[in-house]
């Protein structure tokens, strides 16, 4: 007698196969063309800043004084040896454009990292702490979240003092009730599902359960937040910047350079019109990635 085809011994098909997490996000994020646009620009902005020093034509801070507010090359009076002209004092604009990426994006990475770390332990101790506690720490939240922000980040940095660090700091305390509300709220609703019971009985502590079990699950919310946060960071900082509480001169970065140029919008526009086209485009490719990873994280958007 014949034996029957050993079909069961077969691999499954590759188009049978569920793809891995990372190819799954990709596939999800990607059909957002707007974030994909402004995930290419962040790369870019970010290659500027890594690599300021070796493409940037000159120092930031030297002064050509016999070039004073030179126009870019384009216009009448302008030359390739200032491509984008220069300031008030003689300093290129390009290589301080080029070296402000590099501000803008240190204070975006250290204000996210540090206001998420801080947020993220409060919000989750508060999803596990007695009622009491809870309440304590949403009320203190709430408190500061009834504060407009940017000018309860003015009061801090005039009590600390004006300086970049200061203003990063201001910055990453009014940033950090967005993470501990989130957070929170991810964890209520994590601990009510059954793998959570689960690890519960089968002896898990309090530390397995908030780090091991239920952290993970709270991430995809956090690292949305922390995307728009890097362009509230980049704009706050210039604000500050900009109303003389911020990085101090001749640091160049892109809200100072503003504050130094207000005297001279309507004779040289180019010393306004730059800084301010970067800050604009940088906030708006990142506000572009925080919706394609919103997108992609979020479970409702996703086909089944």
């Amino acid at each position: 007698m014949a034996s029957a085809p050993d079909t069961a011994a077969k691999p499954a098909a590759p188009s049978d196969e569920r793809p891995g997490r990372l190819a799954e996000f990709w596939y999800y994020f990607r059909e957002n063309r707007g974030a994909v646009m402004g995930m290419w620009v962040f790369i870019g902005f970010v290659f500027i800043a890594v690599m300021a020093d070796l493409i940037a034509p000159h120092d930031p801070t030297q002064q050509f004084r016999e070039h004073l507010l030179q126009p870019p090359f384009w216009e009448e009076g302008g030359d390739f040896t200032f491509l984008l002209g220069t300031d008030a004092v003689g300093r290129d604009m390009l290589s301080r454009l080029l070296h402000g990426a590099r501000y803008s994006f240190y204070v975006g990475i250290i204000v996210v990292a540090v206001s998420a770390l801080g947020g993220v332990m409060i919000g989750l101790f508060a999803g596990f702490a007695p009622k009491w506690v809870d309440t304590i720490i949403m009320r203190v939240m709430d408190i500061i979240l009834a504060f407009p922000s940017l000018l309860l980040a003015l009061v801090l940095v005039a009590i600390l003092g004006p300086s970049l660090t200061n203003a990063m700091i201001a910055i990453a305390v009014v940033l950090q009730p967005h993470y501990v509300r989130l957070t929170r709220a991810s964890v209520l609703s994590e601990r009510s599902k059954d793998y959570v019971t689960a690890a519960r009985v089968t002896g898990a502590g309090i530390g397995r359960l908030m780090f091991i079990t239920v952290l993970p699950n709270c991430l995809s919310p956090i690292i949305v937040q922390g995307a728009l946060s890097f362009s509230t960071a980049i704009l706050d900082a210039a604000a500050l910047g900009f109303l003389g509480m911020g990085a101090q001169p001749p640091t160049p970065e892109w809200g100072t350079m503003l504050a130094e140029a207000r005297e001279f919008i309507l004779r040289a526009w180019w010393v306004v019109t730059f800084p301010g086209l970067a800050i604009l485009i940088t906030v708006l490719a990142i506000n572009l990635m925080g919706d394609g990873l919103r997108d992609a994280f979020d479970p409702k958007l996703k086909r089944s």
